[in-house]
C-alpha cells in the first residue's frame, strides 16, 4: 500500500514493492477476508427489480470453492483456460476466485463480443470450459463445433433452454460439489489471467499476466482514489467486469481493500441510470470512462438532482481531456483523477487531486514504483517538452508476462528494458505526462504531425457535439487533412452551414493547420467494447474516400 503522504515527493520516497514470492489472487481477496472477517460485505449485486442481494467474503469463499471443486471434477486442471463470458454479477466474481484458486488461467470475455470475436479468442487462447448465460450461449452455438478444445460448458441460465446440447447448469453442478477448496499454493509469477487486448489496430493479441498483477494495480489504483480504503468507500463501473478497467481497476482492488463493490447487469450506459444507481447505492469511488464522461455531461443539473456521494472518480483508457475535467468540477464538484496504462500494463501514471498532482489536460505523473518516461527511436529518453513514445521499464510488477503464443510480437513490445506502449506523449517541465495519440492515431498534414485528443477535445466543447473522434485523410498536397467524424446531439441538425460553425470554432481556438477540413456527420462511433473509438475503421472509410 501507498505511505499515505501530503506531496507527490513523499509519496514516491514513502514507497517500495513487496510482492512476496508465492502469491495468489484467490487467497488474498477472497480467503483472507473470509477468515478474518466473515460478515463483511463483498458484493452489493443490485437487480434490475431494485432489490439488492449483498454477498459476505464468507458465501463468496464456499461458493468458489464449490464452484473450484466441480470444476476439478470436470478435469479441468493447473493452467488450463477458463473463459468467463458474462455480465457484472456475482457468478462472474466467483469464477474467476474458482479459476485462481485451482491454479488456472482466467479468460475472461466482454459480454458485448460478436461471434468472430468469440470464435477467435477461444480458439486463440485454447480455453478448455466457459461459464455463460443465455446470450453466451446463442453465440456460442454458431461455433461451438469450431471449438475442438473447449470440452465444458456451463450456464447461468435454464441449461433445459439452452439452443446447444451438452450445456451444464452452473447452479446444478456447484450443490453437488463441497464448499470447502483448499486454494492452491503458486508464485505470484504464475499465469493468472490473460486478457485481449481491444484491437484498435491488427487482431487482438492474449496479454498473459501472473498472479502479481493485482498486487501491481494497487498504487494506481490507490492514487486516483485519494488513498484507499476510507470510511464509507464503496465502488462501481459502468465498465464490464471483462476489461481490464473493470477486473483490475476496480472488482479486485475493491475485494482485495475488503471495500463493497457494487455489480449492475446495465443492458447499456444510459447517464440517467448511472447517476440514479450511483445515488441508490452511495456509490463513493468509481472508475468512468471518457466516453461515459462525455455521455454524462448531456445530463442537467446532476448535482442538483441526484443525492450523490461520490468521493473519488477516476478516469482513463483514451484521452480525457480539459472540456470534461472542467465540467466535473462544475456539474459534479469533483475533480476526475485522470490515469494512464494498457492492458499489458495497467495504471503507471495518474493523477491524485488530493495532493495537488492534477492538471487539465494531463494524464498525471509516474505512480509510485513505475519508471514511466517518455523515448526516441533508439530507446534514449527524452527530455521535458519532447514528444516520442510513452515507455515503461520492466521489470514491474503489473507488467504482463507475454502475448499468448505471439512470441515474436512480444519481443517487438520492447526496447531493451523499455516496454513500447505505442502511445505518443509529453512530459511537461513539472514531470505531468500528456497524451497526444497512439502512433497510428498521428496525423501528418503540411509537415505538422497532429494528436487527434486536442482536436477532439475542442469539438466536443462545441454546444451542437456530442461526441467526436478524427482522424487524417490522404491528401496529395498536404499528405493528410484532418477528417472529423461527428455525433451531434439531439437538437442539432447536420447542414452545412453546422459543418463550417464546427470548422471555425476549432480553427479560432487551435490553430489553422489543425482545424478539420472535413466533417462528416454520422449517428454513432465505432468502438471497442472498452469505449474506446476504433479510429483505424474510420481511418480506412477516410482512406476509401480519397
Amino acid at each position: 500500500m501507498l505511505t499515505k503522504s501530503d506531496t507527490y515527493d513523499g509519496l514516491i520516497a514513502g514507497f517500495r514493492w513487496q510482492v512476496p514470492d508465492f502469491y495468489n489472487i484467490a487467497a488474498d481477496v477472497c480467503d483472507r477476508w473470509a477468515e478474518a472477517d466473515p460478515t463483511r460485505v463483498a458484493i452489493q449485486n443490485r437487480h434490475r427489480d431494485g432489490t439488492v442481494e449483498e454477498i459476505t467474503f464468507q458465501e463468496l469463499r464456499r461458493r468458489a470453492d464449490r464452484l473450484a471443486n466441480a470444476l476439478a471434477a470436470l478435469g479441468i486442471e493447473r493452467g488450463d483456460r477458463i473463459a468467463i463470458l458474462l455480465p457484472q454479477m456475482p457468478e462472474t466474481a466467483v469464477t474467476h476466485l474458482a479459476t485462481y484458486k485451482l491454479g488456472a488461467v482466467a479468460l475472461p470475455l466482454a459480454a458485448l463480443f460478436g461471434v468472430e470475436a468469440l470464435e477467435y479468442r477461444l480458439g486463440n487462447a485454447g480455453a478448455k470450459a466457459i461459464v455463460t448465460d443465455m446470450a453466451g450461449l446463442e453465440k456460442l452455438a454458431e461455433i461451438r463445433d469450431r471449438l475442438p478444445e473447449l470440452e465444458t460448458v456451463l450456464s447461468v441460465d435454464d441449461p433445459a433452454k439452452a439452443p446447444l446440447p451438452g450445456v451444464l447448469g452452473l447452479a446444478d453442478v456447484m450443490a453437488r460439489a463441497s464448499d470447502r477448496f483448499e486454494t492452491v499454493v503458486t508464485r505470484a509469477a504464475d499465469a493468472a489471467l490473460m486478457i485481449y487486448t481491444s484491437g484498435t489496430t491488427g487482431p487482438a493479441k492474449g496479454a498473459l499476466h501472473a498472479h502479481r498483477v493485482l498486487l501491481g494495480h494497487l498504487p494506481g489504483v490507490e492514487m486516483p482514489h485519494e488513498f484507499l480504503p476510507q470510511p464509507g468507500d464503496r465502488f462501481w463501473t459502468p465498465a464490464d467486469w471483462a476489461w481490464a478497467g473493470g477486473l483490475l481497476n476496480i472488482l479486485l482492488p475493491s475485494l482485495h481493500f475488503g471495500i463493497p463493490v457494487v455489480a449492475y447487469r446495465a443492458e447499456k450506459f444510459d447517464p440517467e441510470e448511472a447517476l440514479s444507481l450511483m445515488a441508490e447505492m452511495k456509490v463513493a469511488n468509481t472508475f468512468i470512462p471518457p466516453t461515459a464522461l462525455k455521455i454524462l455531461r448531456a445530463v442537467e443539473r446532476p448535482r442538483e438532482r441526484f443525492d450523490l456521494a461520490i468521493r473519488s472518480i477516476g478516469s482513463g483508457g483514451e484521452s480525457l481531456g480539459r472540456e470534461v475535467y472542467e465540467w466535473a468540477h462544475e456539474g459534479l464538484g469533483l475533480t476526475i483523477n485522470e490515469f494512464y496504462g494498457q492492458t499489458e500494463c495497467n495504471l503507471v501514471l495518474s493523477s491524485c487531486a488530493k495532493i495537488g498532482v492534477s492538471r487539465a489536460g494531463a494524464i498525471g505523473k509516474p505512480v509510485p514504483g513505475h519508471n514511466v518516461a517518455v523515448i526516441g527511436a533508439e530507446g534514449e529518453v527524452l527530455p521535458a517538452g519532447e514528444k516520442g513514445q510513452i515507455a515503461v521499464a520492466r521489470p514491474d510488477p503489473v507488467m504482463f508476462l507475454e502475448y499468448w503464443k505471439r512470441p515474436e510480437a512480444t519481443e517487438q513490445k520492447f526496447v531493451d528494458d523499455w516496454m513500447l506502449t505505442g502511445d505518443q506523449g509529453v512530459m511537461d517541465e513539472d514531470g505531468y505526462f500528456h497524451f497526444v495519440g497512439r502512433d497510428d492515431d498521428v496525423i501528418t498534414s503540411a509537415g505538422y504531425r497532429i494528436g487527434p485528443g486536442e482536436i477532439e477535445d475542442c469539438l466536443i466543447a462545441h454546444p451542437a457535439v456530442a461526441l467526436a473522434a478524427v482522424v487524417g485523410k490522404p491528401d496529395a498536397a498536404r499528405t493528410e487533412i484532418v477528417k472529423a467524424y461527428i455525433v451531434l446531439k439531439e437538437d442539432a441538425e447536420p447542414t452545412p452551414e453546422m459543418a463550417q460553425e464546427i470548422r471555425l470554432y476549432v480553427r479560432n481556438r487551435l490553430a489553422a493547420h489543425e482545424y478539420p477540413r472535413e466533417v462528416e456527420f454520422v449517428e454513432s462511433l465505432p468502438m471497442t467494447t472498452t469505449g474506446k473509438v476504433i479510429r483505424r475503421i474510420l481511418r480506412e472509410q477516410a482512406r476509401a474516400e480519397a
